[in-house]
Parts: C-alpha cells; structure tokens; sequence
C-alpha cells in the first residue's frame, strides 16, 4: 500500500444483531497488518444499545493476532475509571503488544452517564486531568506521593512500567476551546471525532495549532488526525442509507451519518479526504460500519494510492 498519509483502521467493533464474528476480526487485523495500515483503533462506547465490545479487552485481543500494528483508543473516557487501574492495565497492555499501545482519551459529550458510574459530572474535566497527571506519574516515577483533589497516593510503586518510554503516546481528543489547551499542555498528539464535520475538525486544527505555537513544542512532534466514517460504493445512495442505519443504532442519530461521513465512488471519497489532508493534517484513522473486510480492501486499493 502507498500513501503519503499515515493510515489508520477501526477494528469491528459493533454489531447491531447476531454473534461477534472472532475469526472475522482476526482476519481483518491480518489483513490490516498485509496492507500496510500503520495502526488499528477501537471507540468507547459502555452504555448503549447497540452491541460494542469493551475497548481495552478487545485490543488486548487484538495485540494477540498482530505483530507490527499500533493499536489505540480513540478515545477512552478515562475520568469515568480509575487512574490508577486503568494505568495498570495499559502498562500490561504495552507489555502484551510489545510497546505498540497508543491511548487516546478524552471527556466524552454525555455528562449524563456519569450517575452510572457513581460519579458526579461536576468538575469532570478537572478529575479528568488530575487522573491523567496520576497515570502519567505511575508510569515513570519508581513511588508516588500525590495529594490531589480527587486522587490520593501516599508512597506508591507500580510495576512494570510501561515499555515505552516515558510512557505510550497520549492521543487527545475533544472539541471545546479548553479541551484544546489541555490536549496540548498534557498530550501528544490530537485526534479529532467521527463525530464532527470536516469543517468543524479544520476550525479546531487551526486553533490548535496556535495553541501549540504559543506553548513552544514542535508541530511537527505533535501529530493531528482524524477519524472518518467512510463507505466505499459505487451505489451512494445504499451507502447512504446504511450510514444511516448504523448511526441511528450507534448515536441514536440517523441523521448525523450525512453530516459527518464520507461515502460514495472512490474519487468522490478521495476528494473528501483530501481536504483534511490538504489542510496539513497527516493522519486519518477510516471507520467502516459494515463490509468491513470489503472496505478495507477499497482502502488500500482505491483510495491509499492517491491520498
């Protein structure tokens, strides 16, 4: 596969009847991994009626079934865990992939579903970043004293530590101007929702770009991405329709699917692309939502060479 772009895949992780097909996502990471995608992503989605495998178990899975892929949350909803066992369980999983763990996390645009976790949504986004700062220092301090707002730790070890160093990237995601700020004060990089339009993701790429000129890191180390809800098909209009379908089960939106997806002929859906690509953005994660093995084809075949 050629591209100037890197190149991600979102593994199956939904179905909206029936049983999971195991054998079928093992296929996909195989194939993915052929290809030559640089990275596989799953979404967090807990609560919900659509039927969604749990992310963190599902990569350790996946990490199982491939050698060279990266693999990421895009993104966990981690002021709703534990800093301190989700930090756990992401060193593990860096260990089990050997060092291929990329962690997307962000807040999340439910505050609702808080209740059902036994939390309070007052003041999430800065349990948000206090759990974080506690990962970040279990992964790379030999104890830890933190006496924080929310957390407390008083002299603790946690081992291993994961086995890149400092710690596995920290991928950022979210919409609001200090949502912004935090993924660059505290993140490595920046990954924009399906969820959003083109238009909407480019007016957040340009704000975050002044932001991370104004911090002093390099651009050029901070990487921005996109995922993207795509269908290849020569019929739009059963795209379309099946979009739907699946955004209405996902989101409970069937609408959303034309307002955020890209689908159609191959060179519509490249043009589509390519105006996030144009715009200096080096990375797109592209989410099939059916034929999954049949798009992945598509990807690697009509649309990677001239991306």
């Amino acid at each position: 596969m050629n591209s100037r772009v890197r190149l991600g895949v979102a593994i199956p992780q939904t179905i909206q009847s029936g049983a999971f097909d195991l054998r079928g996502i093992q296929k996909f990471l195989a194939r993915a991994e052929a290809l030559g995608f640089e990275s596989a992503w799953v979404v967090e989605q807990i609560l919900g009626s659509i039927r969604s495998l749990e992310p963190v178990t599902l990569l350790t899975y996946a990490a199982s079934c491939t050698e060279r892929l990266r693999l990421g949350p895009a993104v966990l909803l981690t002021a709703l865990r534990s800093p301190v066992h989700l930090a756990k369980a992401l060193a593990t999983l860096d260990h089990l992939s050997g060092g291929r763990l990329d962690v997307g996390v962000g807040l999340g645009g439910n505050p609702r579903i808080y209740g059902a976790f036994g939390l309070t949504s007052a003041r999430r986004a800065d349990r948000f970043a206090e759990g974080l700062r506690v990962m970040k220092r279990l992964w790379t301090e030999e104890r830890v004293a933190f006496d924080g707002e929310f957390y407390k730790l008083q002299n603790v070890s946690m081992e291993p530590k994961p086995l890149q160093k400092p710690h596995p990237p920290l991928w950022f995601g979210g919409h609001h101007p200090n949502a912004l700020r935090r993924a660059v004060e505290l993140g490595d990089a920046f990954i924009g929702a399906g969820s959003i339009s083109t238009k909407a993701f480019l007016d957040e790429v340009k704000l975050l770009r002044g932001l991370i000129k104004e911090s002093g890191k390099d651009p050029a180390r901070f990487p921005l991405g996109k995922r993207v809800y795509i269908a290849v098909d020569h019929d739009r209009a059963r795209a379309g329709r099946r979009l739907a379908e699946w955004f209405g089960a996902f989101y409970g939106r069937p609408e959303l699917a034309a307002e955020v997806s890209v689908w159609g002929e191959p060179a519509e859906c490249v043009e589509r692309l390519s105006e996030i690509t144009g715009a200096g953005v080096g990375f797109l994660m592209l989410n099939p939502v059916f034929d999954e093995m049949e798009q992945l084809e598509l990807f690697a075949s009509a649309l990677a060479p001239k991306l």
